[in-house]
């Protein structure tokens, strides 16, 4: 009886493996951390905090831009980052609208390797009117994923899932274009790369 408690427990169980966070720290700011060099050399600026008149920021709200979050929990330490971007010549009367989100989670208590392509591939299964693609992509971390739906004239959305170690990052861009722009939207491949230069700098600055 007392052997059998003792191994529910884990007494007898092996050792957990100590969490691989490959140099990476957290933050409470990852908007700090966040490279968005990469967009400011594609015509794109942070949009002035108030001016928003788009609704499809994470909070509906731009009193603060970007807004950032961040908390320390026993199996997870997770950061966010959300700003919303304008093309740098748009006009007065352009309504389109960017957003740039990311998010970092240092794992401490599961290794999150084993299902973290699944989440991924995923997405060309979905069952729905929008078609989406995953690519594999090289050079950052141990390993990530591209998931790009087709540009459309409404707009483009593109994510980037990276994992190192026992850190997740995701960075996505999710745009919608206004009918009264004078301004062309970048393509998916524009987006896709950004999205990874951003990424490999904003790891960098993270400590990976």
């Amino acid at each position: 009886m007392g052997g059998a408690i003792l191994f529910a427990a884990g007494a007898f169980g092996e050792a957990q493996p100590d969490p691989d966070l490959a140099g990476y720290s957290y933050t409470s700011d990852l908007c700090n951390r966040t490279s968005f060099t990469p967009f400011e050399n594609s015509n794109y600026k942070i949009k002035p905090a108030g001016s928003s008149s788009s609704s499809s920021g994470a909070s509906g709200s731009s009193a603060q831009n970007p807004q950032y979050s961040g908390v320390q929990q026993g199996a997870v330490d997770s950061m966010w980052c959300n700003a919303e971007l304008k093309a740098s010549d748009a006009g007065s009367n352009d309504y389109s609208s960017t957003w740039v989100y990311s998010a970092a989670t240092l794992h401490k208590k599961t290794d999150p390797t084993a299902e973290f392509a699944d989440g991924y591939r995923a997405y060309e299964s979905q069952r729905s009117s929008i078609a989406y693609k995953v690519t594999p992509v090289s050079g950052i971390g141990d390993e990530a994923y591209l998931v790009s739906r087709s540009d459309d004239s409404s707009g483009s959305y593109v994510i980037l899932g990276v994992r190192d170690g026992w850190m997740t990052y995701q960075i996505t861009w999710s745009s919608y274009t206004s009918r009264t722009t004078s301004t062309k939207p970048p393509t998916t491949d524009q987006v896709a790369g950004m999205l990874k230069t951003s990424a490999g700098e904003t790891l960098r600055k993270l400590g990976g």
